[in-house]
């Protein structure tokens, strides 16, 4: 039992690897059309759950920034949904299949158009990288292989329990959340460019990582968490400044400089 799952697990990491828009190589299990399909069933739960904001000034300054990061990159022509929620959590997101969700509660905090935009950017980008369907992916392998120990070890016994707690934190450790904070920093070094290839001044990105830094409260530490920790991801964005700059000049001069105002 415990080769054929070995097998499985080989094949799944072998067989099911793609290339994201930088570069680095992925796991996905998961067909585009899947994905979409999880993430239009997820928005729409989100919408049934979740007070829609009404007001119209605030749903017009949101789509007013999404509107102009989307001239900023090549997609595939899906019409992206927006929808404003009214909540005080300090948050947005994006899912496949072209829906972007923002709360209310990120506007004080995001509190420009260039800092909504370093969001946004950023939220896109874990779409356009297929984040989600990496992240499940590593989901089904390590889960995979904790069923091969689970067919080797006895784990009736209290050392077998032991080592399989002690696998259980090691993948959660060494692969996922690790992962995860990798996917952060592409999400930022990717949305960086797409804010500043839309016009937007890159430098707000920076701001708004203060801003944060200053509404969150006792956040985790960087090494157990999925979000680089606030200096840490500061230091990558003013890395990449230089050449971000660059880029939202030629974008200005091209004539593409939003005027989002809330």
């Amino acid at each position: 039992m415990s080769k054929f799952l070995l097998n499985i697990l080989l094949f799944l990491t072998l067989a099911s690897c793609v290339t994201n828009p930088l570069g680095r190589s992925q796991l996905s299990l998961l067909a585009g059309d899947q994905l979409t399909q999880m993430g239009l069933q997820a928005f729409s739960e989100i919408k049934q759950e979740t007070p829609i904001e009404t007001n119209q000034a605030i749903n017009t300054y949101v789509n007013c920034v999404v509107k102009s990061l989307l001239r900023a990159f090549q997609h595939d022509g899906t019409p992206w949904e927006v929808v404003v929620f009214r909540s005080e959590e300090v948050n947005a997101f994006a899912l496949p299949g072209g829906k972007i969700g923002v709360y209310t509660g990120l506007l004080p905090v995001a509190n420009s158009q260039h800092q909504l935009a370093a969001v946004l950017g950023h939220e896109i980008a874990h779409v356009l990288s297929n984040h989600g369907g990496e992240r499940m992916s590593q989901d089904v392998v390590a889960n995979v292989g904790m069923a091969i120990v689970g067919t080797v070890l006895d784990t009736n016994t209290q050392s077998g329990k032991l080592t399989m707690a002690a696998l259980g934190v090691g993948a959660q450790v060494g692969i996922l959340l690790p992962y995860g904070r990798l996917q952060e920093t592409e999400s930022d070094r990717l949305g960086l460019e797409i804010m500043a290839r839309a016009g937007f001044d890159p430098r707000e990105s920076v701001t708004l990582w203060q801003n944060m830094a200053k509404a969150s409260s006792g956040g985790k530490l960087e090494f157990l968490s999925t979000h680089p920790a606030h200096q840490t991801r500061i230091d990558a964005l003013r890395a990449q400044m230089n050449y971000a700059l660059k880029l939202s000049r030629q974008s200005q001069a091209g004539g593409w400089q939003p005027n989002c105002h809330l």
